[in-house]
């Protein structure tokens, strides 16, 4: 599924068409089970109560009347019926959940690939409260889909079982109960929908909002100690909730209506079997009454699972917007690492270029533009002799290891997080790397060793630590250039000295080319040629200057007050 070319339109209905149909057989399983369920319960309810009634009366006639009841046929009816529900309850969770699960374990992968194909734009102004709230409950909305697809057709078998008892009775009765249960549809649907388009859009945008003020302060909890701003990080939580329990309780309120709506529906369907079936026996009375019941318990199923259309139909447009794709750019041939910055630079293998320049002026964003982590303006930079806009991502990145100046990981492992740049890396490959950055002795005196858990993005580790081990990544990685962020921020100076010695060594080595920025004229020192970073056009280029001679002693000393 994640190399399905998937149309620009709705992206993420086409997705899940294309699972609903790969899972076909297991839905059409589930359906036929959850027919089953439906109709054994509803018959199950009524016989019973049919055979309660009956064998009540032959007991009050006397011996004679009890003894020549047959209760042989109905309790055995009966029994069949408690098999096929228990039984086919089983089969509709098993192929249903079956076909659920199938069908995330394709599109989650497809999604994710989908978003990293999406416009730098799009991805670099989602945050994580807006994505979390996106990736998990609008696409666990798109599981409760193939999981209740099959309840619309347990509940219309639960409708007409019900209806088909009540005409026992007489078709008067089954009239009455029909009119109810569609009057109880139509009212039901039409308040669902009511409900749903108020709060369900809301409730999701909430969610995002309060999970970044979660994400926030919990970041910086321990600031918040320090200072004593406990209680105003609580009161901030209490005041970003408010939006998002406003709209669970509207919700909550409108699912209220609905099972009060039901009741009524209920007690009107009882009323009418008794006006309409008064005639009748008491035990067929009994069978149309709790036939009745079943009928309009049935609706309620059936409901739930249109009032579950429209929650989907909210989670995949807000999930298509997530999927907005980026302009088509063919992927080509592999490209020469032959890199043109605004024609100042021509950067080949084994070049190497120190950018400088104050906080703030484009310095990473220079580099992201490069790796086409951001978009970059026609005509500014040029790879293997190509515009960079014209480039796929998968070209432009092809020739880059990055180790950017804030490194994140994932809650695994050491070794997990260096296979992230080379998965197939054997475990003498990634010592090698730790060693080039200056980390191999902290992990081999962790006990785990290459198995030393990092911790959430990396927790467990200094920055130092962390900022090394994202080095040791980017070693790992087969690519033509380096490309370092103050790659040796926040080192103390020996430590600074021998990762800069071990990485002019590796460069001499492996005839690779670097892209480095730095505040730390040390590091800058192994660069052949330098550029100065002064800000960012309003077209989004970034002002490259050449420094060579005295400019470039002065912006180095610029560099070390900063």
């Amino acid at each position: 599924m994640s190399d399905l070319q998937l149309p620009t339109q709705n992206p993420m209905r086409a997705l899940i068409a294309a699972q609903t149909k790969a899972q076909a057989g297991r839905l059409v399983a589930a359906s036929v089970c959850a027919a089953l369920v439906s109709m054994a319960a509803v018959i199950l309810l009524g016989l019973s109560a049919w055979f309660l009634t009956a064998s009540a009366i032959a007991g009050l006639a006397g011996p004679l009347v009890a003894k020549a009841f047959n209760y042989m046929i109905p309790s055995a009816m009966i029994r069949l019926l408690a098999i096929v529900r228990t039984a086919a309850r089983y089969g509709e969770r098993v192929t249903g959940h079956d076909a659920a699960l199938n069908a995330l374990a394709a599109i989650r992968p497809a999604l994710f690939a989908e978003i990293t194909k999406a416009r730098p734009q799009k991805s670099l102004s989602l945050s994580r409260g807006e994505a979390s709230a996106r990736l998990m409950q609008d696409v666990d909305a798109v599981q409760n889909r193939f999981v209740r697809l099959s309840a619309p057709w347990g509940a219309g078998a639960g409708i007409g079982a019900g209806i088909a008892l009540c005409a026992f009775t007489g078709w008067t009765v089954a009239l009455a109960v029909a009119t109810v249960s569609g009057l109880f549809i139509v009212a039901s649907v039409l308040l669902a929908r009511k409900v749903t388009q108020q709060a369900g859009p809301t409730l999701r945008t909430t969610a995002g909002a309060f999970k970044d003020k979660i994400g926030s302060l919990s970041a910086a909890a321990p600031e918040l100690r320090a200072y004593g701003m406990t209680h105003w990080a609580c009161d901030q939580l209490v005041e970003a909730a408010q939006p998002y329990m406003a709209a669970r309780r509207t919700l909550t309120v409108g699912i209220s209506w609905l099972m009060t709506l039901q009741t009524l529906a209920m007690a009107l369907a009882v009323g009418a079997v008794v006006l309409t079936g008064a005639h009748s026996t008491p035990p067929l009375l009994a069978l149309a009454l709790l036939g009745a019941i079943a009928t309009l318990d049935a609706c309620g199923t059936l409901v739930a699972a249109i009032g579950q259309n429209s929650e989907v139909a909210h989670a995949t447009e807000r999930l298509d917007a997530l999927l907005e794709p980026a302009p088509a750019v063919a992927d080509g041939a592999p490209i020469l690492p032959h890199i043109d910055i605004q024609g100042l630079f021509a950067l080949r293998t084994r070049s190497r270029l120190g950018i400088h320049g104050a906080s703030g002026t484009g310095k990473t964003t220079l580099v992201e533009q490069l790796m086409k982590l951001r978009p970059s303006p026609a005509g500014s930079i040029r790879i293997g002799g190509h515009d960079l806009a014209d480039l796929s991502p998968k070209q432009a990145r092809a020739i880059f290891a990055y180790a950017p100046q804030q490194p994140h990981f994932i809650n695994g492992t050491v070794a997990e997080n260096l296979r992230l740049a080379a998965p197939k890396a054997t475990d003498d490959e990634l010592w090698e790397a730790l060693d080039q950055a200056c980390l191999a002795d902290r992990v081999r005196n962790s006990p785990h060793g290459l198995k030393m858990p990092v911790g959430e993005n990396g927790q467990v580790l200094s920055g130092g630590e962390r900022r090394r081990l994202g080095l040791a990544r980017a070693y790992l990685r087969n690519a033509p250039f380096l490309v370092m962020d103050e790659p040796t921020e926040g080192l103390d100076a020996a430590t600074e000295r021998l990762v800069i010695d071990r990485l002019r060594k590796r460069l001499a080595l492996s005839g690779q080319g670097l892209i480095l920025i730095s505040h730390r004229p040390a590091p800058l020192t192994i660069c052949h040629d330098h550029a100065a970073v002064e800000g960012i056009t309003t077209d989004g280029a970034v002002k490259v200057r050449a420094l060579e001679g005295p400019r470039l002693q002065t912006v180095r000393s610029q560099s070390v007050a900063v």
